[in-house]
């Protein structure tokens, strides 16, 4: 096996990981996979032989890294918002059935990152999410995280630091573990929505619970954010869509509802459940973005 070669086998057998970092990073599958080729011809350039590299999975990880922070450093517009003052863009869900994952979404989900941390991340800095993630969530030591950023060891870990203090201060909501009494939680709001019982809706959601649609380029009837239980229940109850099916999914990990009419993705709707309470709702309904991120479960 030449060098090139083994090269291509480090990068396969590492995809997965590699493949999450980009997606925590970037928070777009097809950015994602843009981020993994635009590495791969990096590499292949690369003049350097296997002795020269003492661990493989570290350092293919901060050649990704050091693509996605150019990624993000090149978008025009920053979205410095926290989780509760969101501008409108909701990141790729992660859609899977419930039961077992394969590789690649046990890859993605490790760590738990439910959508609420994901819509976090986007709101840091392309610094401070890079020494974040490849700190916090892959276990990049602080040198090779300097390295990418073109700091000192001792800034980065500030980055980081300020980072969690960031996200500690979003407050991102963990879902509860217990999957099937989310579920419990989520039938329970949709038996209200469809019989229009507003004090039942009330009294599974939280009362400062968030709501959040994601339709695209689509005109809303309603605000795409809204806050407060009697709010989001006003607004459940009225967009109860009679005759839908009702499919259960999971997205990054927690329950979530995949809305079709006639056999055909309308809406996906993601919550999460803590204690007993709905604390957020996200609703994806751009038709095309629907199609792809419901694909692997239909």
């Amino acid at each position: 096996m030449n060098d090139e070669e083994w090269l291509a086998a480090q990068f396969e057998e590492h995809r997965p990981r590699l493949r999450a970092v980009a997606y925590r990073m970037l928070g777009s599958f097809a950015d994602a996979e843009d981020a993994l080729q635009d590495a791969w011809v990096r590499i292949a350039r690369a003049e350097v032989s296997p002795a020269e590299i003492d661990n493989p999975a570290g350092w293919l990880t901060t050649i990704v890294g050091r693509v996605c922070l150019n990624a993000l450093r090149s978008r025009k517009a920053r979205r410095e918002e926290t989780w509760d003052t969101w501008d409108g863009h909701l990141p790729d869900p992660v859609v899977t059935d419930e039961g077992p994952l394969g590789p690649e979404e046990s890859a993605l989900l490790a760590d738990s990152v439910g959508l609420a941390l994901q819509i976090v991340l986007d709101a840091l800095s392309p610094d401070e999410r890079l020494a974040f993630v490849l700190h916090d969530m892959f276990e990049v030591p602080f040198p090779e995280i300097a390295a990418v950023l073109d700091r000192e060891a001792a800034a980065t870990r500030q980055l980081a630091s300020r980072a969690r203090r960031r996200v500690a201060d979003a407050g991102a909501p963990a879902p509860d573990r217990d999957l099937a009494r989310q579920r419990v939680v989520v039938d329970a709001f949709y038996a209200a929505a469809r019989e229009g019982d507003l004090d039942a809706l009330v009294s599974v959601l939280h009362p400062d619970v968030v709501g959040r649609a994601d339709f695209g380029a689509l005109q809303l009837p309603r605000p795409a954010l809204i806050r407060g239980a009697e709010t989001v229940a006003q607004n459940a109850r009225i967009g109860y869509t009679p005759g839908a099916e009702l499919r259960p999914v999971l997205v990054n990990g927690a329950a979530a509802t995949l809305v079709l009419r006639e056999g055909r993705p309308y809406v996906l709707m993601a919550f999460t459940v803590v204690e007993e309470r709905i604390v957020a709702i996200d609703i994806y309904g751009d038709p095309s973005r629907l199609s792809e991120v419901a694909a692997s479960v239909l």
